[in-house]
Protein backbone atom coordinates (compact mmCIF):
# COMPACT_ATOMS: atom_id res chain seq x y z
CA UNK A 1 0.00 0.00 0.00
CA UNK A 2 1.32 3.64 -1.16
CA UNK A 3 1.93 6.32 1.76
CA UNK A 4 -0.14 9.00 0.72
CA UNK A 5 1.37 12.40 -0.41
CA UNK A 6 1.75 14.98 2.25
CA UNK A 7 -0.60 17.84 1.31
CA UNK A 8 1.43 20.54 -0.47
CA UNK A 9 1.32 23.89 1.63
CA UNK A 10 0.72 27.48 0.51
CA UNK A 11 3.95 29.73 0.11
CA UNK A 12 4.12 32.60 2.60
CA UNK A 13 3.77 35.09 -0.20
CA UNK A 14 0.49 32.70 -1.32
CA UNK A 15 -0.93 32.83 2.37
CA UNK A 16 -0.31 36.75 1.75
CA UNK A 17 -1.80 37.25 -1.26
CA UNK A 18 -5.05 35.39 -0.36
CA UNK A 19 -5.33 37.42 3.09
CA UNK A 20 -5.40 40.59 1.33
CA UNK A 21 -7.60 39.18 -0.92
CA UNK A 22 -9.66 38.33 1.40
CA UNK A 23 -10.18 41.57 3.20
CA UNK A 24 -11.06 43.01 -0.14
CA UNK A 25 -13.74 40.71 0.10
CA UNK A 26 -15.09 40.86 3.55
CA UNK A 27 -14.94 44.43 3.01
CA UNK A 28 -17.43 44.10 0.25
CA UNK A 29 -19.55 42.23 2.44
CA UNK A 30 -19.98 44.40 5.32
CA UNK A 31 -22.71 46.64 4.30
CA UNK A 32 -24.65 43.96 2.91
CA UNK A 33 -26.44 41.78 5.94
CA UNK A 34 -27.94 38.77 5.20
CA UNK A 35 -26.60 34.94 5.14
CA UNK A 36 -23.81 34.88 3.29
CA UNK A 37 -22.33 37.55 6.56
CA UNK A 38 -24.12 35.26 8.86
CA UNK A 39 -22.00 32.51 7.37
CA UNK A 40 -18.75 33.92 7.68
CA UNK A 41 -19.36 35.10 10.87
CA UNK A 42 -20.46 31.45 12.39
CA UNK A 43 -17.42 30.08 10.31
CA UNK A 44 -14.79 32.19 11.93
CA UNK A 45 -16.79 31.58 15.31
CA UNK A 46 -17.29 27.90 14.71
CA UNK A 47 -12.96 27.80 13.28
CA UNK A 48 -12.48 30.26 16.48
CA UNK A 49 -13.34 27.46 18.85
CA UNK A 50 -11.71 24.58 17.01
CA UNK A 51 -8.39 26.57 17.19
CA UNK A 52 -8.90 27.06 20.81
CA UNK A 53 -9.34 23.69 21.35
CA UNK A 54 -6.33 22.38 20.12
CA UNK A 55 -4.49 25.12 22.87
CA UNK A 56 -6.18 23.54 25.41
CA UNK A 57 -5.16 20.47 24.44
CA UNK A 58 -1.68 21.60 23.43
CA UNK A 59 1.50 21.59 25.91
CA UNK A 60 3.68 24.85 26.47
CA UNK A 61 6.12 24.06 23.75
CA UNK A 62 3.66 23.04 20.87
CA UNK A 63 1.32 26.33 21.92
CA UNK A 64 4.40 28.28 21.59
CA UNK A 65 5.61 26.71 18.24
CA UNK A 66 1.77 27.29 16.85
CA UNK A 67 1.74 31.06 18.30
CA UNK A 68 5.14 31.46 16.37
CA UNK A 69 4.08 30.70 12.92
CA UNK A 70 3.07 33.82 11.28
CA UNK A 71 -0.34 32.98 9.57
CA UNK A 72 -1.30 31.05 12.99
CA UNK A 73 -0.35 33.70 15.00
CA UNK A 74 -1.88 35.88 13.00
CA UNK A 75 -5.40 33.31 13.51
CA UNK A 76 -4.86 33.23 17.35
CA UNK A 77 -4.77 37.11 17.38
CA UNK A 78 -7.85 37.52 15.45
CA UNK A 79 -9.55 34.80 17.98
CA UNK A 80 -7.76 36.42 21.51
CA UNK A 81 -6.60 32.97 22.24
CA UNK A 82 -2.98 33.96 21.85
CA UNK A 83 -0.95 32.47 24.61
CA UNK A 84 1.36 35.25 24.53
CA UNK A 85 0.83 38.69 25.98
CA UNK A 86 0.53 41.60 23.66
CA UNK A 87 3.41 43.15 24.71
CA UNK A 88 5.62 40.54 23.92
CA UNK A 89 4.22 39.87 20.87
CA UNK A 90 4.60 43.48 20.01
CA UNK A 91 8.29 43.33 20.96
CA UNK A 92 9.39 40.55 19.02
CA UNK A 93 7.52 42.74 15.78
CA UNK A 94 10.14 45.39 16.72
CA UNK A 95 13.05 43.25 16.53
CA UNK A 96 11.66 41.53 13.20
CA UNK A 97 11.71 45.07 11.68
CA UNK A 98 15.29 46.32 13.55
CA UNK A 99 17.33 45.31 10.70
CA UNK A 100 15.44 46.96 7.94
CA UNK A 101 15.42 50.23 10.59
CA UNK A 102 19.01 50.37 10.68
CA UNK A 103 20.26 49.63 7.07
CA UNK A 104 18.32 53.08 6.56
CA UNK A 105 20.33 54.21 9.11
CA UNK A 106 18.31 54.55 11.88
CA UNK A 107 17.28 52.12 14.84
CA UNK A 108 13.97 51.23 16.93
CA UNK A 109 13.69 49.92 19.97
CA UNK A 110 10.59 48.86 22.10
CA UNK A 111 10.17 50.73 24.92
CA UNK A 112 6.69 49.36 26.57
CA UNK A 113 3.35 49.62 26.78
CA UNK A 114 1.63 53.09 29.10
CA UNK A 115 -2.48 51.63 29.46
CA UNK A 116 -3.11 50.24 25.57
CA UNK A 117 -0.82 52.21 24.01
CA UNK A 118 2.57 50.49 22.38
CA UNK A 119 6.02 53.26 22.63
CA UNK A 120 8.91 52.72 20.65
CA UNK A 121 12.25 54.81 20.80
CA UNK A 122 13.09 55.49 17.45
CA UNK A 123 16.93 57.63 16.38
CA UNK A 124 17.62 57.93 12.54
CA UNK A 125 21.41 58.21 11.42
CA UNK A 126 21.49 61.67 11.55
CA UNK A 127 21.16 61.61 15.52
CA UNK A 128 17.26 63.60 14.87
CA UNK A 129 14.97 60.95 16.28
CA UNK A 130 11.47 60.63 15.12
CA UNK A 131 11.71 64.46 13.75
CA UNK A 132 13.41 64.03 10.66
CA UNK A 133 10.91 63.91 8.17
CA UNK A 134 9.04 61.40 5.33
CA UNK A 135 11.80 58.66 6.47
CA UNK A 136 10.79 58.90 10.23
CA UNK A 137 6.88 58.89 9.18
CA UNK A 138 7.52 55.86 7.11
CA UNK A 139 9.36 54.15 9.73
CA UNK A 140 6.82 54.88 12.48
CA UNK A 141 4.04 53.93 10.14
CA UNK A 142 5.93 50.18 9.58
CA UNK A 143 6.18 50.05 12.99
CA UNK A 144 2.86 51.15 14.23
CA UNK A 145 1.04 48.89 11.08
CA UNK A 146 3.65 45.27 12.39
CA UNK A 147 2.51 45.97 16.29
CA UNK A 148 -1.05 46.58 15.51
CA UNK A 149 -0.96 43.82 13.37
CA UNK A 150 0.29 41.17 15.95
CA UNK A 151 -1.07 43.68 19.08
CA UNK A 152 -4.42 44.63 17.81
CA UNK A 153 -5.38 44.60 22.12
CA UNK A 154 -3.48 48.27 21.71
CA UNK A 155 -5.31 51.57 20.81
CA UNK A 156 -1.92 52.84 19.56
CA UNK A 157 1.48 52.96 18.66
CA UNK A 158 3.54 56.29 18.95
CA UNK A 159 7.11 56.92 19.55
CA UNK A 160 9.08 58.38 22.60
CA UNK A 161 9.85 62.26 22.27
CA UNK A 162 12.92 62.40 21.63
CA UNK A 163 15.13 64.84 23.83
CA UNK A 164 18.03 66.46 22.04
CA UNK A 165 21.39 66.06 22.64
CA UNK A 166 22.88 68.49 24.82
CA UNK A 167 25.17 70.94 22.92
CA UNK A 168 29.07 70.87 23.68
CA UNK A 169 30.39 73.73 25.06
CA UNK A 170 34.46 74.07 24.94
CA UNK A 171 35.39 74.63 28.28
CA UNK A 172 38.13 76.90 27.72
CA UNK A 173 34.99 79.44 26.00
CA UNK A 174 33.71 79.34 29.71
CA UNK A 175 36.78 80.05 31.69
CA UNK A 176 38.52 82.34 29.27
CA UNK A 177 38.07 85.98 29.52
CA UNK A 178 38.27 88.38 26.86
CA UNK A 179 40.36 91.50 27.30
CA UNK A 180 39.23 94.65 29.11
Amino acid sequence: MAEAAAPERLADPDVEARLARLDEVLDGLEPVPGPATEAVRLLTEVYGEALARVLDHADEQLAGSLAEDELLGHLLVLHDIHPEPAELRAARAVERLRPAVQERGGDVEWAGVEGEVGRVRLTSGGGCGSGCGDGATQVTDAVREAVLAVAPELTAVEPLPTTPAPAFVPLTTLTHRGAR
